[in-house]
């Protein structure tokens, strides 16, 4: 690893509307280096690489690239300057091939016309150079979550990017697509590829990293090396505060059924089955845990759950209720409450303010409407408690959830649902993108729940989560549920496995 900094940034600030996101930032990035980014939600991380990326410019302060004092105004110039980010969400087209989704925008031509024998020949030398590869004609859509990563790596490096900004890589990988993962991230780092790896995961952090660099409201906390720390420490650093990660270290109560599944079937946007033929059921105090990679179908069951979307077969049964389909405030009223997989699409109306998202579900209700008129001093009030309670970081109540960082903006999905009077939660991925602290809040608030009586399902790609908190597992394969575990029966290592190959395991 070459001591020179690829990237330096000096005294970077930033605030909007008043709030400091960045203040006085100092940060250096190696040759050949694999430096961790960490803070807890609101530290500021996401501003500061959407700096180095050119979405956002800094108020004050520096960044050099290669030494050289460089203004990034837009994505364009960063991606020239060989600084290059793959997000959480990947940005592929579903329906292209891997080497088209890797050319995309940047396609060789001759003739007027792309020159795929070109690009093959490119993305060939690049796996010669890199150690790893895909198959350039596989359809995206059709390809296992690690590997359309893979696919969003080669496009950073087709464009012949030096610095890679990885923003929470591992959320949606199993434990041997997170070491696959980490196998390309050294490989790179060996060819002189210099990575930024933001996570929230301190395990990673901890097995990956070369240098960690801890940010807390917007400040460099501290920057150092995994043999100067422990996991612990880096909890301690972020937060503030020591972090103690609860567990559900007692039985499921043997309550009525407050939620099942009958036989149901539930078909993708593009009219296949994507969940077929699937019975179980959550009791009162009973937390029910669904183990699946991105993709098998937990989206469209989730979905059909909550009202969401059409149910080709089977039926939902609510306190003992067959519910309607695609009537979700049917679901609410009979005690429903759901944490959304997609926060933007179905948990948040992004131009409403924080105060008015909290209200979604009960604004026509007292105390905050009236008849036809709406109660602004109580959604105020009820938003400032809120706030308070789940530590959203913001301005204030009237402050656009648009605004917030994605951890913020989950905390308020939750923060929502959580104080309503619900008798089944509905959680998918409720922690995603949250910090360790928050984590932690949440999962204690989860417990709680479930000790008053309610029934939880959890839909989580997080094992960690799914061993802590559930009573029971139920793993789903390619839309189906194809295995159940015991506390006692699971790990991380065999859930894993169950995973990625289902039905060899059902055999």
């Amino acid at each position: 690893m070459d001591g020179f900094p690829v990237l330096e940034l000096k005294g970077i600030s930033k605030s909007f509307h008043g709030v400091m996101a960045n203040s006085g930032v100092d940060f250096k990035l190696k040759k050949g280096e694999i430096h961790a980014l960490l803070g807890e939600n609101g530290a500021g991380k996401s501003t500061l690489m959407n700096m180095i990326c050119g979405l956002l410019q800094p108020d004050r302060g520096e960044i050099f690239i290669q030494g050289n004092r460089r203004k990034i105004q837009n994505p364009k110039i960063a991606i020239q300057l060989g600084v290059g980010m793959i997000h959480q969400h990947f940005m592929i087209v579903p329906g292209f091939t891997s080497l088209e989704n890797i050319i995309l925008g940047s396609e060789p031509v001759t003739r007027m016309a792309i020159d795929f024998r070109k690009a093959r020949k490119q993305i060939a030398a690049l796996s010669d150079q890199y150690g790893f590869s895909i198959d350039p004609d596989a359809v995206t859509e059709d390809l296992p979550v690690g590997i359309q990563q893979r696919v969003e790596i080669f496009k950073a490096l087709y464009r012949k990017v030096g610095i890679l900004i990885l923003d929470e890589p591992t959320a949606v990988l199993t434990p041997q697509e997170t070491e696959d993962l980490f196998r390309v991230m050294r490989r790179l780092a060996r060819k002189s590829v210099s990575i930024i790896f933001i996570t929230h995961k301190l395990r990673e952090v901890m097995q990956i990293a070369d240098s960690i660099t801890v940010m807390q409201r917007g400040a460099i906390k501290g920057v150092l090396s995994p043999g100067e720390t422990d996991e612990q420490s880096l909890a301690r650093m972020m937060i503030g505060r020591e972090i103690n990660m609860i567990s559900n270290d007692r039985s499921a109560g043997a309550g009525r059924t407050v939620f099942e599944a009958s036989g149901l079937s539930v078909n993708s946007s593009r009219g296949f089955e994507a969940v077929s033929d699937v019975s179980f059921c959550v009791r009162e105090g009973e937390i029910v845990g669904i183990a699946g990679i991105q993709g098998n179908g937990q989206m469209e069951l989730s979905e059909a759950i909550a009202g969401l979307r059409e149910i080709a077969s089977g039926n939902i049964i609510l306190s003992g209720k067959v519910m309607p389909a695609l009537h979700p405030r049917k679901m609410m009223e009979n005690g429903l409450a759901h944490i959304p997989e997609d926060r933007l699409k179905y948990g948040l109306v992004l131009p409403f303010s924080i105060a008015e998202n909290q209200i979604l579900c009960t604004y026509y209700r007292n105390p905050f409407a009236r008849f036809m008129w709406r109660n602004r001093k109580a959604m105020l009030n009820n938003s400032r408690e809120l706030m308070d309670r789940f530590d959203i970081r913001a301005g204030g109540p009237e402050e656009s959830v648009k605004t917030l960082s994605g951890g913020n903006q989950q905390k308020v999905i939750i923060s929502r649902e959580f104080s309503r009077n619900s008798i089944f939660l509905l959680a998918n991925q409720p922690t995603r993108g949250l910090d360790v602290g928050s984590i932690e809040y949440v999962h204690r608030q989860m417990l709680t729940l479930r000790d008053k009586g309610a029934g939880i399902l959890l839909i989580s790609s997080e094992l960690d989560e799914i061993l802590s908190l559930a009573d029971s597992i139920l793993v789903i394969y390619r839309g189906r549920l194809i295995s159940m575990a015991g506390k006692e029966g699971a790990d991380r290592a065999s859930l894993g496995l169950m995973m990625t190959r289902g039905l060899e395991r059902e055999k």
